[in-house]
């Protein structure tokens, strides 16, 4: 279980070109944090980062008594693209992933159903919306529950109606002793730090 998230004096750079450095950052259980900042400025590379597939060139990511390893399995990356295979059907895709994360045909089940995605399910996935892809692919936050989410512009295709319940969820997840550290351009629907990377 990760308890804590700390990042120390971590420098990143993309393509050659340096997108921020000596960034510090802590965030314990039941906290969220909102990255915020223009286009470019590293907000997504710094969730790549701290889900371990891009190395910094400078500075740690320490996750409490978890090796950074091991933390890999108590992660959920959730990338601005949905990363779904069009082709398969919403409930295919949902399966896959479901397992892939370690969970449960039921637990799939059930965030299909908390999602409103049960009427879809049959459809290949190029013939949902953007915002129905969205939810299918935040399914998966509920079907293989693990303790810290990063978030790529989680609410970008959601209406209000779903925002507003996407927020719930979030904060349920916080309730619980989750954690989030979100990339955004809009504010979060809960209570969240807010951290500018690049500034």
């Amino acid at each position: 279980m990760i308890g804590e998230v700390s990042i120390q004096s971590l420098s990143l750079s993309r393509g050659g070109r340096q997108l921020f450095s000596r960034l510090i950052l802590n965030f314990i259980q039941g906290e969220a944090v909102a990255l915020t900042g223009r286009n470019g400025a590293g907000k997504t590379s710094l969730l790549r980062a701290v889900a371990g597939l891009i190395r910094p060139d400078e500075g740690t990511i320490a996750f409490g008594a978890l090796e950074p390893e091991a933390a890999r399995d108590h992660i959920h990356l959730l990338g601005h693209l949905d990363g779904l295979k069009t082709g398969r059907t919403a409930w295919d895709e949902l399966v896959f992933w479901t397992r892939y994360a370690g969970g449960a045909e039921a637990a799939a089940e059930a965030a299909a159903a908390r999602l409103d995605l049960v009427r879809l399910l049959d459809l290949e996935v190029r013939r949902l919306s953007a915002g129905q892809k969205r939810r299918l692919a935040l399914a998966r936050l509920l079907a293989a529950p693990r303790p810290l989410w990063l978030l790529d512009e989680p609410l970008s295709p959601l209406d209000a109606h779903w925002r507003a319940r996407f927020g719930e969820i979030m904060a349920e997840h916080l309730a619980g002793g989750g954690l989030i550290l979100a990339a955004v351009h809009d504010p979060l629907p809960i209570a969240a730090r807010t951290v500018e990377v690049g500034a």
